[in-house]
């Protein structure tokens, strides 16, 4: 008798844990000279070396498009987030099973593989318990995963799948935060590796959400950082310059790059904005530093099981440079205000100053703070032009395997470098073809070779960058870069061409910090840098251009699509977590809710259909079995409205319906309506909105059927989430009445778009 025997992974081949942080600058943590102590990163970094070249893609899906794949993002088809994908090659969001994953690849080669925190990398259209899963984790190589789909993450509410399954761990629990919860995960799913099979290593990829917007954490971590920026963000990034001078992480002679034209002095603002912007950087600070600390957490439990030495530890601090989302005087509901075109008073977030980085807010930071954590750098993130956009610091750690713990390595690379850098160390070759399909090459080069010989020369020669138009080109230590041209914080201009962008040039070898513009002096060299631009784009799908982070409504209406060319939708009890990109689109139409209900003798209570939360949505729930109808465009003081019946629901059969009939007038976008609350055909309120939301309802709270997952979209119920409807719900239809509005209509609307929208990445 005989068994198949498993694959066993090479000899030698050491556990891997993967860290990929979100949205953190190159200047802000104390490992790279920033002012925000990062304690297990600074330990990492003495057990192994630092990378003060290394380079991401300036924005999220792309970076961990080519984190996983080790393939350029436009390779792969993500050169653009999922919610704003393009029907082109480069910018579709379905990645290829011609660039299989770091993961597949190890699974078939005898290691356990597991993804926690951020999965920013499904098609909107596949998000959904429809599926198809094959581009989820699971698909993917990845044999578990626990985190969360999409761009942002409610640490305190999160929407959480366990392989694809959603789950809601916060219920419950008052002291809940998603970024302990994922640590504590990790921690079990490497103890239990270790415990079942220790012979065979792990692949752990573990993506806080952290510090991407909302800015959500524990109040004793906030108040760790009170007064430590009072001397506010220009005079943060000389010292963070100083400090960085002082440790070695930048050459000497670097300079400090000014602040650009379009953002404020310090001491340009009121005591008050100082006072509200100061908190704002505090709340920032301390969730990082937090997320440090669960990151430590799950490194300290690998070196409490003995196996430190044999596990290589890469820990990138950022996937793109900070964010500067979060507008000019910071947001206390980024997607109402970046998304939505909502507006904020400053007296509005100075009388809630003490509540943001709690539960009530979805909070985000002024952009001169996150062009302050880029120092020395220029730009934020989304600029592929600037290192202020794509350079990211790294630590690697695999003390069995290098032995120049503490040093600094100083090579230009580029996160498509860290899949081959995986591959060579597990001693695995990257295949030809991968479950029956050919395989694109590697773009990536292994950084292997800089663990032994800290001044070696660089292998990564070449590497081209985009981002809505933004570019640049890297060749032996020069650099070429477009002048952006779109700021997050200003009006888009129109009319963008190829055309329209200056270009730059830099030395890098001389001039780390892109400080000095040399594309008078040498224009023969900058010519030689652009056409190896359009050659490297040509080569990496990266054209047509794409000039905007809006998502036009007919790039958009050439999506596929659960929901296009239906005006019916019949959703039945317990269908939940329906994302929007799945989800009928109640925006800037006319439309009619019906819940067909049982109401037991006692009464009934409970959510019928929700969806959003407490930032911005709308839900119809019987409350001691009166029916309510809430509608709110954000958590702000009279932004919608609250209309209910003045008695209960009789026991037995009933219909509850809601009717909105839109103000069309002469189009536009977000306009108001009435509202018409009814039982049984016969209207028991009514209620006008001056204006509605125009675009997204939320980024991670859903659509909902007999409960409400995430949080409350009213609060009379916050205390019994999720609120399930304690009748029977038969079930509930929507039907949207968009015939007053055609689709050249709605393209028509594209101009109030393009002045209002900024897409949340």
């Amino acid at each position: 008798a005989d068994f198949p025997q498993p694959v066993a992974a090479p000899e030698g081949a050491p556990n891997i844990l993967l860290v990929l942080t979100d949205d953190v600058g190159f200047g802000a943590s104390s490992t790279f000279g920033g002012p925000i102590p990062t304690p297990a990163f600074n330990k990492l970094a003495t057990r192994g070396l630092r990378y003060n070249r290394f380079n991401t893609t300036a924005l999220c899906s792309p970076t961990r498009a080519a984190l996983i794949t080790g393939r350029n993002p436009h390779n792969v088809n993500t050169g653009i987030i999922m919610e704003r994908s393009l029907g082109y090659p480069g910018y579709h969001s379905v990645m290829s099973k011609s660039a299989g994953t770091v993961a597949e690849v190890l699974k078939q080669n005898g290691y356990n593989t597991a993804w926690f925190g951020k999965n920013h990398n499904i098609p909107v259209w596949q998000s959904s318990a429809a599926g198809p899963f094959d581009l989820w984790p699971i698909g993917l190589g990845f044999e578990y995963f626990y985190g969360f789909v999409g761009g942002d993450c409610n640490q305190w509410a999160p929407a959480v799948y366990e392989n694809t399954s959603p789950v809601e761990p916060h219920l419950g629990k008052e002291d809940y935060h998603f970024d302990a919860d994922m640590a504590d995960k990790a921690i079990h799913w490497i103890r239990q590796h270790r415990s079942l099979a220790p012979d065979k290593p792990f692949f752990a990829y573990y993506a806080p959400g952290a510090t991407h917007a909302p800015h959500h954490v524990p109040k004793e971590y906030i108040e760790k950082f009170k007064g430590q920026f009072d001397h506010g963000w220009d005079k943060q990034r000389e010292l963070t310059w100083q400090r960085q001078l002082e440790m070695g992480i930048i050459p000497p002679g670097t300079q400090l790059t000014p602040r650009p034209d379009n953002l404020p002095s310090w001491e340009s603002q009121s005591d008050d904005q100082k006072r509200l912007f100061c908190r704002m950087m505090e709340i920032y600070a301390g969730f990082l530093h937090y997320t440090d600390h669960n990151i430590g957490r799950v490194i300290d439990a690998i070196e409490e099981l003995g196996i430190l030495d044999d596990t290589l530890i890469i820990y990138i601090q950022g996937d793109n440079g900070g964010s500067a989302e979060g507008t000019l005087q910071g947001t206390a509901n980024e997607l109402a205000i970046v998304g939505n075109g909502e507006t904020e008073s400053n007296e509005y977030l100075l009388s809630i100053i003490d509540e943001l980085g709690g539960p009530q807010h979805f909070n985000h930071f002024p952009v001169p703070w996150s062009w302050a954590m880029n120092a020395p750098m220029q730009w934020t993130k989304r600029y592929a032009s600037h290192f202020g956009g794509i350079r990211n610091g790294m630590v690697v750690s695999w003390p069995k395997r290098i032995k120049d713990t503490g040093g600094l390595r100083d090579q230009y690379h580029h996160v498509i470098d860290i899949t081959p850098t995986i591959y060579e160390a597990a001693g695995v070759t990257a295949p030809s073809m991968l479950n029956g399909v050919a395989q694109k090459p590697l773009d990536g080069v292994s950084m292997a070779y800089t663990w032994d010989e800290a001044k070696a020369d660089g292998r990564r020669v070449i590497q081209y960058a985009e981002m809505f138009g933004n570019r640049s080109i890297y060749q032996n230590g020069w650099m070429a870069s477009t002048t952006p041209l779109v700021f997050a914080w200003l009006p888009e201009p129109k009319g963008i061409t190829p055309e329209s962008f200056e270009w730059e040039l830099y030395n890098l070898d001389e001039d780390f910090s892109q400080a000095n513009n040399l594309a008078e002096q040498y224009p023969e060299k900058l010519r030689q840098l652009q056409d190896l631009w359009w050659a490297e784009a040509g080569k990496n799908q990266v054209l047509p251009l794409n000039f905007s982070p809006q998502a036009t409504v007919e790039a958009i209406s050439q999506r596929p699509s659960l929901t296009r060319g239906r005006s019916r939708f019949e959703f039945y009890e317990g269908t939940i977590r329906i994302p929007e990109g799945t989800a009928p689109a109640l925006r800037n139409t006319s439309y009619r809710i019906t819940a067909k209900i049982a109401v037991p003798e006692g009464g009934a209570e409970g959510v019928l259909v929700t969806q959003g939360g407490r930032f911005g949505g709308w839900g119809l729930f019987l409350e001691d079995s009166k029916p309510v109808w809430v509608y709110k465009r954000s958590q702000q003081p009279g932004h919608g409205l609250r209309i209910g019946g003045a008695g209960p629901i009789a026991p037995g059969k009933h219909e509850v319906t809601v009717d909105f009939a839109y103000d069309y007038g002469d189009g536009g976008v977000g306009r108001g309506g009435k509202f018409t609350l009814a039982v049984d055909g016969q209207a028991v309120a009514e209620g006008n909105v001056q204006r509605t939301i125009p675009f997204v309802v939320s980024v991670d709270e859903t659509l909902d059927i007999g409960e409400d997952c995430g949080t409350p979209v009213d609060e009379v119920y916050a205390e019994r989430m999720p609120f399930r409807f304690t009748g029977e719900l038969e079930r509930v239809i929507v039907e949207l009445q968009p015939e007053q509005l055609s689709w050249e209509g709605r393209r028509k609307l594209q101009s109030g778009l393009d002045d209002v929208f900024r897409a949340t990445e």
